[in-house]
């Protein structure tokens, strides 16, 4: 009896401990399903607050993961798309590696780190990855290295075992319909998307095929309520709130725009179709 009770003091200290230093939470949506993201707004508040930036100035808008590499990362946050053209994100400053600042956490499985330059320790600014295995060797300490992990997913390990599973295609004919890693294809913007994630085996590729990845801090949820579809997310108080859908990703359509309340709201898609994907949208 006595040391069940020690157990449990241990165990409500340790709980009482996470939830003093719960942080920022971050839903990153895609068509293979939802990750949720906590942040650690206290031990890396520079890097927090550079990807908060990004997100709240619409610059992770129409943006779609450019980089797999299953057993390594999923890397976003620096390329997108409108009127199916690719384009580069507009960046800030690079900001101050914080590797080392605060308490230290390794690049391992489901955290999520910003990408730099190789040999440049301060320069992130945009790109965001998430570790798909323990990869420690991004810990090291030269300028190579020292990534900053500036949170971990929470909800969504499901998703990332599917992009461990998307396989390398290189030519005709490919080896699945779906989930490929189209390799050595797009040249552009110094090879950055030389190992681009897509869903079909579609070629030439179209931007369609690419994945969609919507960053917001909304938390969205979609519930089906008889034959129609309910949209809730947790509102933005005072600011313009817009719910949207496409089948494409590259054309979008207003389902409902209202004032957010800072409570948790709900819109009501009444002839939704399967294809059909959703996001929030704030001004912020």
């Amino acid at each position: 009896m006595q040391r069940f009770r020690v157990i449990c003091v241990c165990a409500v200290l340790f709980l009482s401990f996470f939830f003093a230093h719960a942080g920022t939470l971050v839903q990153f949506r895609t068509a293979l399903g939802d990750i949720e993201v906590e942040l650690y707004d206290q031990d890396k508040p520079i890097t927090v607050q550079n990807f908060l930036s990004y997100l709240k100035g619409g610059y992770y808008q129409n943006g779609f993961a450019h980089r797999l590499q299953p057993g390594f990362v999923i890397q976003g946050g620096g390329y997108g798309i409108t009127n199916n053209t690719i384009f580069a994100i507009t960046n800030f400053s690079p900001i101050v590696d914080e590797f080392g600042v605060g308490q230290r956490y390794s690049n391992v499985y489901g955290t999520i780190a910003m990408a730099k330059l190789g040999g440049y320790t301060n320069s992130a600014t945009s790109e965001w990855y998430i570790n798909l295995a323990n990869n420690t060797s991004l810990d090291n300490a030269d300028t190579n290295d020292l990534f900053c992990v500036f949170g971990h997913v929470i909800a969504g390990t499901n998703v990332l075992n599917t992009f461990n599973n998307f396989v390398s295609w290189t030519s005709l004919p490919a080896p699945s319909p779906t989930n490929l890693v189209l390799t050595g294809y797009y040249t552009i913007y110094n090879d950055a998307l030389y190992t681009l994630p897509v869903l079909s085996s579609n070629f030439p590729p179209t931007t369609n095929s690419f994945v969609f990845v919507d960053v917001s801090l909304m938390q969205i949820g979609i519930q089906t309520v008889g034959a129609s579809k309910q949209i809730s997310w947790n509102s933005a108080t005072g600011l313009t709130n817009l719910v949207e859908y496409t089948t494409n990703f590259t054309t979008w359509n207003t389902l409902l725009t209202t004032n957010g309340t800072g409570a948790r709201m709900t819109a009501t898609d009444t002839s939704p179709t399967p294809d059909r994907f959703y996001r929030v949208q704030v001004t912020y």
